[in-house]
């Protein structure tokens, strides 16, 4: 295998008619700005086949290289079924391991991309292109020393997935003698955790499996900031393990607690990863990329994994090699190195609105006389009570985004009976 043909091309789209499934409407001109030689070809949630075959049928008979590109493995799997049958190139599109400058992923643009041609980077039930890379590429002498120096700006820096500014404070105080164990929570229902792990699925089993592991550890449990904020459901409760950990209920910064603990678990969070980076041991009870290569405790082993890698080595192709980086802001095309100054120049000036504000994304319905929204608008009356609903449901951040635009709210639903509420009362397209 060489080098090269192992690594990712930055014009793999130039040129592609690029059909996108479950792209939200706030990332489609995101992508035409970070994608700007490819025919982006964006179909609604929740198509399928059928209905693929017969709306798109035009588009399809003048596609040029057609290719399928896909946020997340667990829908449309007809559609890409019949694309890899045709013959076309499937590329799966998630974040990359270095997101944004707020600490969650919110609706801010992505700083990073990982697009695979296997199967998201997180899917364990099988290869990705990342796992390929780690399994065969031998990383020449001028990476590794990129590495080094990267590993090193990013350790020094404080640098995170979500980089929601530096503390210098102490996040959990004095200690009491005891050693310290960090539990990363996660969204549960989240696909990393649903296709990279076989067997640990809830936050609050891996706090428990800690603390048996280190009945005479302090335990600290940190649940995901988008399950603190009410963004993403949480699937258990942190309060059932509260009487067998210590809980942090606000955000801190990750780096720094970081440096006051001694050992860190997680299911699959690339909390894990970065924990490594410090010189942490790491317990993982999934099977997330970095697992397996002999740099952590591996609770779900894969013999896939046949390689010993060394930190460095893991970072090169994880940071350095797979990924592709960009200005939030601008669009243009950033290498590793450029996407750690970009964020030390918006840590000391300030993030651009554009790589910033989610209301820069939403498109909020205007009144009409006629319209989807019925004559003289009248579902407009419907806001309020519906919103109360989708409260109660999705927390606030839910229902921010409903009142911000109704039809493309349950547009947009991963659920399906969900869509089809959304179906019975705006039946009508904006």
């Amino acid at each position: 295998m060489s080098d090269q043909a192992s690594v990712p091309s930055h014009d793999f789209l130039k040129g592609a008619t690029v059909f996108t499934l479950g792209i939200y409407a706030w990332k489609q001109p995101l992508l035409s700005r970070y994608f700007p030689g490819a025919d982006l070809v964006h179909l609604p949630f929740g198509i399928d086949l059928k209905r693929f075959l017969r709306d798109y049928a035009d588009a399809l008979a003048q596609a040029v290289e057609p290719c399928l590109l896909t946020w997340g493995a667990l829908g449309a799997t007809d559609i890409i079924a019949h694309a890899r049958q045709a013959g076309w190139r499937v590329l799966y599109l998630e974040d990359g391991f270095i997101r944004s400058l707020l600490v969650s992923a919110s609706r801010s643009p992505p700083l990073s991309l990982t697009i695979d041609s296997l199967a998201p980077y997180f899917d364990s039930r099988g290869p990705t292109d990342l796992e390929r890379l780690l399994n065969d590429y031998d990383c020449p002498p001028e990476l590794l020393e990129r590495a080094r120096r990267g590993l090193s700006a990013f350790v020094a820096g404080r640098f995170t997935k979500y980089d929601g500014g530096l503390d210098d404070g102490s996040v959990l105080g004095p200690r009491d003698g005891r050693r310290r164990v960090l539990v990363i929570g996660q969204v549960e229902e989240d696909q990393s955790i649903r296709l990279g792990s076989a067997r640990f699925r809830t936050n609050n089993a891996l706090v428990r499996a800690a603390r048996a592991e280190h009945p005479d550890a302090e335990v600290i449990y940190k649940p995901h900031p988008d399950v603190l904020t009410g963004i993403r459901r949480r699937g258990s409760d942190p309060a059932e393990v509260a009487g067998i950990a210590r809980l942090l209920t606000r955000p801190v910064s990750l780096a720094r607690l970081f440096e006051e603990v001694d050992h860190v678990y997680t299911i699959t969070s690339l909390a894990g990863f970065e924990a490594l980076m410090r010189g942490l041991p790491v317990t993982t009870f999934g099977c997330p990329f970095y697992a397996g290569w002999g740099l952590t405790e591996d609770r779900q082993p894969t013999d896939r994994r046949r390689r010993r890698r060394r930190l460095e080595e893991l970072f090169a192709i994880a940071y350095i090699v797979y990924p592709h980086y960009f200005d939030a802001s601008s669009g243009e095309r950033l290498d590793f190195e450029g996407c750690l100054a970009l964020i030390e120049r918006w840590r000391r000036d300030g993030v651009p609105a554009r790589a910033s504000d989610a209301d820069l994304w939403r498109q909020p319905p205007a009144w009409q006389p006629v319209g989807p929204y019925g004559l003289l608008g009248w579902r407009h009356l419907l806001t309020p009570i519906v919103a109360a609903v989708v409260r109660r449901i999705g927390g606030e951040s839910g229902a921010s985004d409903y009142r911000a635009n109704p039809i493309a709210f349950f547009r947009e639903l991963a659920e399906p009976r969900y869509r089809l509420i959304g179906r019975l009362l705006y039946p009508f397209d904006s």
